[in-house]
């Protein structure tokens, strides 16, 4: 997996002061997406131990209410197998006192429905770590700059804790 971006001091993108991953990959294409250069799976960096090793060195400042992730795609089935560990090691480290946000452009459902592409052996893992969704692709045409930590309105915030 490769990583488009990290955003070390991120209040756009979850509650409280965040440490952000944007993950590169993605195939919804949203119309009007965001970040569309981090659509392509080869933009960026490797997302490799070192790269583990900063975020979790990130996150330790008491400020940090948590991490985020986002893209790109998440829960690309090849990006939620690389991210599955990283976030195990994030939960060990942290336990609760650190709250982890995705962003994904899947509905919830999908993801828990083994029969979808977007459902993998790690699906239910990472989703047991999240304590926040926000799922839904982008629609432009619902594209709505009232709304809080969302771009369109048929996004869901999902509390999964």
């Amino acid at each position: 997996m490769n990583y488009a971006d990290i955003h070390s001091c991120d209040i756009a993108n979850g509650e409280g002061v965040r440490v952000s991953l944007f993950v590169s990959g993605c195939t919804h294409k949203c119309k009007g997406c965001f970040n569309e250069e981090a659509q392509a799976f080869a933009f960026g960096k490797p997302f490799d131990r070192a790269t583990e090793d900063e975020l979790l060195r990130l996150l330790e400042p008491s400020y940090i209410a948590g991490l985020t992730l986002l893209g790109g795609e998440p829960m690309e089935p090849q990006n939620q197998r690389a991210l599955a560990p990283f976030l195990k090691r994030f939960r060990e480290r942290f336990g609760s006192a650190k709250t982890l946000w995705i962003y994904t452009g899947c509905v919830y459902e999908d993801l828990l429905d083994a029969a979808s592409r977007w459902h993998t052996e790690v699906t239910g893992e990472i989703l047991s770590m999240c304590d926040v969704l926000v799922d839904g692709p982008f629609v432009e045409e619902l594209k709505d700059i009232s709304l809080k930590f969302r771009g369109s309105s048929n996004q869901r915030i999902l509390s999964l804790r």
